[in-house]
């Protein structure tokens, strides 16, 4: 059996890890190098690092913080923001990336996800969606959530993973930094829409909801930042819960 996976999310903004509710609102949550550290010492299974502002201020992710991070930690990590060619990629698994996330960029131009995929390898070709609930529709956002689209989250994510995507990571605007729980019934159908790993983002506030989303929304993983930088959440707490729910994790 697959075990699930906890993953402590580091959105990165002028060098510094934020979180807010909506994707707006931020507020400072520490040093992203040393929260790096404790995580892989705390249980974490992978690490997902963001430069959220990187796409809006048109520049690549930071090379060096990402550097920095790689000599941290011994789990898989996951870096975002900013990334747009196989260039960039290179850079950052050379910089010490296990895999990559793009949103925008793939939107903007679908090919890069083949084009990516081809190179790199599906494995660690992540693509991020933000989609936020609108009259009953699921409809994908870029930039940091700050511009609308036309697609649909469910016909977007079929079509990255026919692309050759390796995970999908879905995070709900209308759920994020709410700690109301994750939008289990569109991961639910996200999970019946396509056949590769799908992570939650957006709404975790308690031990339960991550239950939740494991059993009723069928993640594969659950992606958090608040309650684990503020540490309302022990990552161990969580998994051991999680077993003693038959949710199998690695411990």
């Amino acid at each position: 059996m697959l075990t699930k996976r906890i993953i402590p999310c580091l959105d990165i903004k002028n060098g510094r890890t934020v979180k807010g509710v909506n994707f707006v609102d931020l507020r400072d949550a520490g040093d992203p190098v040393e929260l790096a550290k404790q995580y892989a010492q705390l249980g974490a299974d992978e690490l997902v690092f963001l430069d959220i502002s990187a796409t809006l201020e048109g520049r690549k992710t930071m090379h060096d913080m990402v550097l920095r991070v790689a000599e941290q930690v011994n789990i898989p990590f996951t870096v975002g923001g900013g990334i747009s060619s196989i260039k960039d990629v290179d850079d950052l698994l050379h910089c010490g990336a296990d895999k990559v996330s793009i949103n925008s960029s793939a939107i903007k131009r679908p090919e890069l996800v083949n084009e990516l995929s081809k190179k790199f390898g599906s494995q660690c070709i992540v693509v991020a969606i933000d989609a936020k609930e609108i009259k009953g529709e699921w409809m994908v956002h870029l930039a940091g959530g700050t511009i609308p689209t036309n697609l649909n989250l469910f016909e977007w994510a079929k079509d990255v993973e026919q692309r050759g995507a390796g995970e999908i990571l879905f995070t709900s605007m209308n759920n994020d930094g709410t700690k109301s729980g994750f939008a289990n019934e569109a991961l639910a159908k996200l999970s019946k829409t396509v056949n590769i790993p799908i992570i939650a983002s957006g709404g975790a506030g308690n031990i339960q909801h991550f239950i939740d989303t494991f059993k009723a929304g069928k993640a594969d993983a659950a992606l958090a930042a608040s309650v684990f930088h503020f540490g309302e959440i022990k990552i161990l707490d969580l998994k051991r819960e999680l077993r003693d729910q038959d949710i199998a994790v690695r411990l």
